[in-house]
């Protein structure tokens, strides 16, 4: 089923699976798929999860209510404060409900998982909640996606570069891996029919439009740029 709404002044497209016949019990998250989404609506504090982020957590499709209690009831202990942080902005500011963080399902099993997010806004432009996706970092990806990239891997070659530059912005905003970042990227490309190449060209452009860095994070790239070499090991040594 997919769900339209205005977004950030345009319009996402959030699919939401329809769940599978009743499982016969809990089990943990499987690998695959990777992707499930959700929605959160900030009036009522409402969320609305597809059936792959109820396995991920450990539970049939509807088995149970999310709420946001429970959501940070599963979260990693040393990561609950800020995800919670991060909902009570989505709520105050009306800012997407975006993150990375670990998560422990039912069965006490722990997963890494990367939330992509936008704005739903009403006809007003106000916004009223957030919707997006969870990426499962654990496998980094499904077989099928691998797959996809690892056959579009030879005909990358000469676009490297760029797309190396966008996923460099992607370790660095959502501190995960060179891997997951490529594999990240090849989903959303995969995911909109967009060209890797292509998505990661505008992935640069687009961001040279968004406003300069804090001074604080500018100040802290320079002395990590003019002191790198006195942290370098000495030649020789382990």
């Amino acid at each position: 089923m997919q769900r339209r709404r205005r977004a950030s002044g345009s319009a996402i497209l959030v699919t939401v699976t329809p769940p599978p016949p009743p499982d016969s019990g809990v089990t943990a998250a499987p690998p695959g798929p990777t992707v499930g989404g959700f929605q959160f609506w900030f009036a009522t504090q409402r969320w609305e999860w597809s059936a792959e982020v109820y396995r991920l957590h450990g539970y049939t499709p509807r088995q149970i209510e999310p709420t946001t209690d429970l959501m940070l009831a599963h979260k990693h202990p040393d990561d609950r404060d800020s995800v919670g942080d991060t909902i009570a902005r989505c709520i105050e500011h009306g800012e997407p409900f975006s993150s990375r963080h670990r998560l422990i399902d039912t069965t006490g099993a722990e997963h890494t998982v990367m939330v992509l997010a936008d704005r739903i806004v009403d006809d007003r432009g106000r916004p009223v909640g957030t919707a997006g996706y969870y990426i499962v970092l654990d496998g980094l990806l499904a077989d099928t996606e691998r797959e996809v990239l690892d056959t579009a891997l030879p005909q990358l070659v000469a676009d490297r570069a760029v797309i190396d530059q966008a996923a460099g912005v992607l370790m660095r905003v959502y501190r995960i891996s060179a891997e997951q970042a490529w594999k990240v990227l090849t989903w959303r490309s995969t995911e909109t029919g967009v060209p890797l190449h292509a998505f990661a060209a505008q992935l640069l452009t687009d961001i040279q439009h968004e406003p300069p860095l804090p001074s604080t994070i500018v100040t802290a790239a320079d002395h990590l740029l003019l002191t790198l070499h006195q942290r370098l090991p000495a030649e020789g040594s382990s």
